[in-house]
């Protein structure tokens, strides 16, 4: 969960180098999600992540002297947010990426502002549909048509790894404004309703895993990469990188720290070129150049705005969502 928040005059050098350290995080996550399901299959993958995850957050609450939430109703509402915000989109970007490059399903998170809206809107009424919002959400929609390249035929393994990865964001559609209209309000702090979130994710992988998956395999049975690159998704992509979100929103303001939205496919483009020479046609960068103008618009990003907060200001999920 994040505040509104708009520090007077803050710095550029007090929040640029972790704006940029938690771009490069999330935008790596997407290579990390790729090394892991070589080995792991996507269930077993996401319970490793989520558990350490859990167990990174737990520390820094005992370090900060926060605790886990205790109203039963505030548990109750997190077993929805756990399933649609954490287990059934890391899951469903780990099948994606079974088929598709790495930076292609970064590309697909960034969709997620585009389909917290119109459920926003339309189901949970936490927001309202304007003008401006509605012209971003068309240019996101022609996005999406530009990068799955619908001129060239629907079918095969490839454009069903990328409905998949559309599939995870739509899961942070449902989770966000859920979280917004449900959860937001309590008293507890955004690092203490993550640690709880994560948890009753880690039991419900605990239980749908061994039932679809079977047994995890034991760690020491996995190679070296994978193993670095669960404790990388965990450990920093879930645990670290929230903690530095958290600081970029105090330092930086809630806008302002949002638009890390931005950076995430443009490290996920750069890493999975890089580290694993993945290639995409020309449609697909085009197409995720218009899906952020699309989302630019949709958040008052471009030309004047009000002062009121934008869409990803009031709706940044509690969990890093897709990384």
């Amino acid at each position: 969960m994040t505040v509104d928040i708009t520090p007077d005059r803050a710095s550029v050098r007090s929040w640029l180098p972790g704006f940029i350290a938690l771009g490069v995080i999330w935008g790596s996550s997407f290579l990390f999600i790729k090394v892991g399901v070589a080995e792991l299959h996507p269930l077993h993958l996401t319970l490793y992540r989520v558990a350490t995850g859990a167990a990174t957050l737990l520390v820094v609450l005992a370090v900060l002297r926060d605790r886990l939430p205790r109203e039963p109703r505030v548990w109750a509402h997190l077993v929805v947010v756990a399933a649609f915000g954490v287990a059934l989109p890391f899951t469903l970007f780990g099948f994606g990426e079974q088929r598709v490059e790495s930076m292609l399903a970064g590309i697909w998170n960034a969709t997620t502002p585009l389909i917290v809206l119109p459920l926003a809107v339309l189901v949970f009424r936490t927001e309202r549909l304007t003008v401006r919002r509605a012209v971003g959400l068309g240019l996101g929609f022609a996005g999406v048509l530009v990068v799955l390249g619908v001129w060239e035929g629907v079918g095969g393994s490839h454009f069903t790894g990328q409905l998949m990865c559309l599939g995870a964001a739509a899961c942070y559609g449902v989770a966000i404004p859920y979280q917004k209209k449900f959860i937001a309000g309590s008293a507890y702090s955004g690092l203490s309703l993550s640690a709880a979130q994560l948890l009753v994710a880690t039991a419900q992988l605990a239980l749908v895993a061994p039932l679809v998956a079977g047994a995890p395999p034991v760690p020491t049975g996995l190679s070296a990469k994978v193993v670095a690159s669960v404790l990388a998704l965990g450990a920093l992509g879930t645990g670290l990188a929230f903690v530095i979100n958290l600081r970029n929103i105090r330092v930086a303001g809630a806008s302002t720290a949002s638009t890390v939205t931005y950076l995430i496919p443009v490290f996920a483009v750069l890493v999975g070129a890089v580290v694993l020479g993945e290639r995409m046609n020309w449609h697909q960068p085009v197409g995720a150049l218009v899906v952020l103008l699309g989302v630019a618009v949709a958040q008052g990003m471009l030309g004047r705005r009000r002062p009121a907060p934008a869409l990803a200001t009031d709706t940044r999920p509690a969990v890093p969502a897709g990384r």
